[in-house]
Formats: C-alpha cells, structure tokens, sequence
C-alpha cells in the first residue's frame, strides 16, 4: 500500500507538472514583447516622427530607443483624442465618421497592449518576431511624391528672442509656361535651425506658425500653410487651376521666434494632373467660424458655435479643426430638415494643427440647404499646459494666447444632376437598400432623389 501512496503521489507531482508547464506556456504566448506586439505599431503609426532628424525629440526605431520611455508611451498614447495624445491623431472614435485616408491612430486593443507591456516592465521578446525595419526617404522628400514644380518663397531672418510678425511676403513667380491642374500640393519650411542648440519641439524647430497664399487668376482659395499640416491631395475630379505666367503670393504670414537665429523659407511642392485634363466639379474651400469668443479667465467648458448654409450640394472631403491654445475640441454637425446628424468630433492640441481627409466613399454628401453648425470647446484653466498664463481673458486675436474657432474644410460644389450621381454611386459601393442610409449622407436612403432632377435608379448588388 505505502507503494502505491508513493506512485499515487508521484502522479500527482507529474501532472502538477504538466499544468504549471501548461499554465506557463500560456503566459509566454499571452505575453506582449516589443519584437512581437509594439514594433508593429510604433513602424505603422510613431516613427515617420520619432526617429534621427525628423520632427520628434526622441527616436523609436529601436529597442533600445522605446525602452527609457515605455511608460511615457503608455501615458500619451492613453490619452486617445485629448491634447498631449500619441500619436497626434485626434478625431473621437466613438462618435461619426471614421473613415480616413492615412490614419495613423491606435486602435483600443493597441492601446491596452501598449499599458500591458509597459506594466511588465517592456520585456524585448523574441528577436525572430521583429518585423524588417523601415526604410525612409530623406527629410527632403514629400508625402506627394517627387513635385513637378516647386515654388519656393523669399527668406525671412527671426531672431533668437524676438516679438511675433504679421506681415505679408512679396510673390514669387511659379514659372508655368502653360495653363496646368494642380492634382496635390504640400508646403514645407526649411530653415537653418535644426542642427543649432535650444528646443528639440516642434514649435521650436520652426518659425513660421502660418502663410496664407495666393495665386494669381486661380479662382477660389487655396490651402494654408500651418504648422505640422498634412499634404493637400484635391478631389481627382476638381484639379485646382495654375495658370501660365501666374504667380504667388503670401498676403498673411505669421512668425514666431523660436529661441535661435534662423533663416527661413517655404517651399511649395505640386503635382500636376496630366496636360488635358479637365476637371469636372469644382473644389472649394469652406470656412465657418465666428468672433464672438469670450473666455474668461479660469474658465473650462465653455462652447461657442458658428454657423453656415451650403447654397448648393457639397461633398466634403477634408475637416480641419482651427482654434487656438485654449482650444481642446470641436465638433462639425449637419442638420438637413428635422435630421441632425454630427459628421465628427475631435479633440484639438494647438502644438498640431491636423486635417483629416475623408476616404471616397465616406466623404460626407450634404443636400442644398444643409445647415453646417461647428462648436468648439475652451480650457482656459492651469490644466490645460497650452495655456500661457489661465488668469487672462481671451478672446479672438491673431495670437496663439488669443483665441480662434474656425473649421477649414475643403470640399466640392455639385450641380443637382452630379449630387444624384454621387448620392447613386455611394448606395451602389455601400449596397444599401431602400430606406438604408449612410453616414454624411442623408438621402442615401433614397433610390430616387425626391425633389431633385431624376437621376439613375440604383438597385443594391446582390
């Protein structure tokens, strides 16, 4: 019997063994390693910045660059659409469209993985998970690939320690020999500043806060430079046009010292649609805004909104929030009849000014009529670090201590006939049914447009 007690245990010990072998292969494939869960994210969505001279102060390429920072990871990238958010993707997943082109924010489970690994210390894994390290074009390149012309602005000089400069720049001549259709553009300054001592952030690698450009006989308006803006990539059918012998012009420009004498230009990259192309909708840009902005001092949740009417139908295809330090959110809704129906909302961090474009089949398509109201949200408080002094009142102004609310959206006028086309093709790529709607497009629900020129009857694919 004593043997059997001592076979019986034996067993016991076994498969004692067994589960906790078990138990602890689980946790070894449950564990979240840089090489295996954070690398990915960080190559997809963090190192276009973090890495050696680009516009970050510190690098992520490498195990050894994220690991003295996992924990600060782990805060910003919590953050979510809040100022201070990593990355500075600021849009709120919860509410409106999601859907945009080049977006580089987290998803929740990304972001719980990131606290996991953070919390158990940021282990490295196994070096066979790491992903082939990204390859990146020089600082030199741009998003819209190499530019068919570039147009580079005269030099301003700012000293190390100087007041702010509004002001206008003379215009350069673009050199154009012949009418063309500008299919993108994006506008880069380059200074002297970068290799000299002082602030490694992005207000301090810079000078130029904002330029407001012109060119000469184009109709409508055209982007503003701003601060960490994206490239502007046009609706493919609504090409902007540059026309030959024209130049440009920048009639607002604001520069701010950024602790280092530094010389500085713009240069502004386009690309062009093919020679004979033209275009078939026109592009243009939509400001709402208002300047009846009152913040008072040590104030938080203070809101104000601006209103606006489409004259004709528009399909919206960029949303760009505007505002200024105190600013920490705004939110664009459109109400068409008795639907109200909010498009988007997002958070706001004045050190990035972000646009957000929509991919095709998500670009808001809003009736004549439609009635856009923005609303924006003000910090005028300690708690929020944009703030230079919260005991102030703030209220529109130039300045970044002052205040702004306005959204920037760029989009293109329809005819009657095009919106019915448009409306058509988003039921037939969205395979929606009678009575089905959309997100941004409160007629999708009808295979006929009522009230409109009869357009093609669209029958959902089977």
């Amino acid at each position: 019997m004593r043997g059997l007690g001592i076979i019986a245990g034996m067993a016991l010990v076994c498969s004692a063994g067994i589960v906790l072998t078990a138990s602890s292969a689980r946790a070894q494939n449950n564990e979240v390693t840089f090489t295996k869960d954070i690398a990915p994210i960080l190559q997809r969505s963090c190192q276009s910045c973090h890495r050696p001279d680009s516009v970050a102060p510190m690098s992520l390429l490498t195990y050894e660059d994220a690991r003295p920072f996992a924990k600060a990871i782990k805060e910003r990238t919590a953050l979510r659409h809040r100022r201070g958010a990593m990355p500075p993707w600021f849009i709120e997943k919860e509410i409106g469209i999601q859907n945009f082109k080049d977006d580089i924010s987290l998803t929740d489970a990304e972001i719980a993985r990131i606290a996991r690994w953070a919390d158990a210390g940021a282990p490295r894994g196994n070096p066979a998970d790491l992903p082939p390290a990204r390859v990146f074009a020089d600082n030199a390149s741009w998003q819209i690939g190499t530019p068919d012309l570039i147009v580079t602005s005269p030099a301003v000089e700012m000293k190390a320690i100087s007041p702010d400069y509004w002001g206008a720049l003379p215009a350069v001549p673009t050199g154009l020999s012949e009418d063309r259709y500008v299919a993108a553009m994006e506008i880069k300054e380059v200074n002297d500043s970068r290799n000299k001592p002082g602030r490694a952030t992005v207000g301090g690698l810079f000078v130029f806060h904002h330029a407001i450009l012109n060119v000469s006989g184009s109709p409508g308006a055209w982007p503003v430079h701003e601060v960490g803006r994206n490239a502007d990539i046009f609706d493919a059918q609504a090409g902007k046009l540059m026309r030959a012998g024209s130049t440009i012009s920048f009639p607002s420009v604001h520069l701010h010292a950024n602790g280092k004498e530094t010389t500085a230009k713009l240069q502004i990259g386009f690309k062009f649609h093919p020679v004979g192309y033209k275009p078939q909708i026109q592009s243009t840009i939509i400001s709402i805004g208002t300047d009846d902005i009152d913040i008072p001092g040590g104030a938080s949740g203070i809101s104000q909104s601006a209103y606006m009417t489409l004259s004709q139908p528009t399909k919206l295809t960029v949303f760009e929030p505007h505002m200024h330090s105190t600013g920490v959110r705004m939110c664009l809704e459109a109400i068409y009849g008795s639907q109200v129906e909010t498009l988007n909302c997002s958070g706001y961090d004045h050190n990035w000014v972000k646009t957000y474009a929509y991919q095709e089949n998500a670009a808001p398509l809003l009736p004549r009529g439609t009635i856009l109201k923005v609303t924006g949200y003000f910090d005028n408080t300690a708690a929020n670090k944009n703030v230079v002094d919260p005991r102030n009142w703030s209220g529109l102004g130039h300045r970044s201590i002052d205040n702004m609310l306005v959204m920037i959206a760029q989009g293109v006028n329809l005819s009657e006939e095009q919106f019915a086309q448009e409306v058509a093709g988003r039921r037939t790529a969205l395979n929606l049914s009678e009575g089905q709607t959309a997100p941004g497009c409160p007629l999708c629900a009808f295979a006929r447009i009522p009230g409109r020129p009869a357009g093609p009857a669209v029958r959902p694919q089977q």
